[in-house]
């Protein structure tokens, strides 16, 4: 079974969240957020274009835009593009938390030394 880039996302986020992690692996962890984030704009792309082809069938068939957009709002191609989506934003939001566990972690080793 092939894991999916929001699985992998949120494995890390489970990791990051039970705590005592140690700076090498928040710096592995951080590169891997990292690498992924091509794959997550690779996939929002994708989920978009899936998404615009469902609206734009419900705009064939409605006379009003709004309505056309809330039934295609409530279809499982806008699902994926929102879950897209909110990949992304754990992704960058992850990434800013290790970035500043590390840089914590360093000013700590750093005042350690006087």
């Amino acid at each position: 079974m092939q894991t999916s880039i929001r699985q992998l996302v949120q494995d890390i986020q489970g990791e990051i969240a039970k705590g005592n992690l140690m700076p090498q692996r928040a710096a592995e962890l951080l590169v891997n957020l990292s690498a992924l984030l091509g794959n997550i704009a690779e996939e929002i792309t994708q989920r978009d274009y899936e998404y615009n082809l469902v609206l734009l069938q419900f705009l064939d068939n409605e006379t009003k835009a709004n309505r056309a957009k809330i039934k295609a709002e409530v279809s499982k191609e806008y699902l994926a593009k929102r879950r897209a989506y909110n990949t992304r934003d754990l992704a960058i939001e992850l990434i800013r938390s290790l970035k500043y566990f590390l840089r914590a972690q360093e000013q700590e080793m750093r005042e350690a030394k006087y």
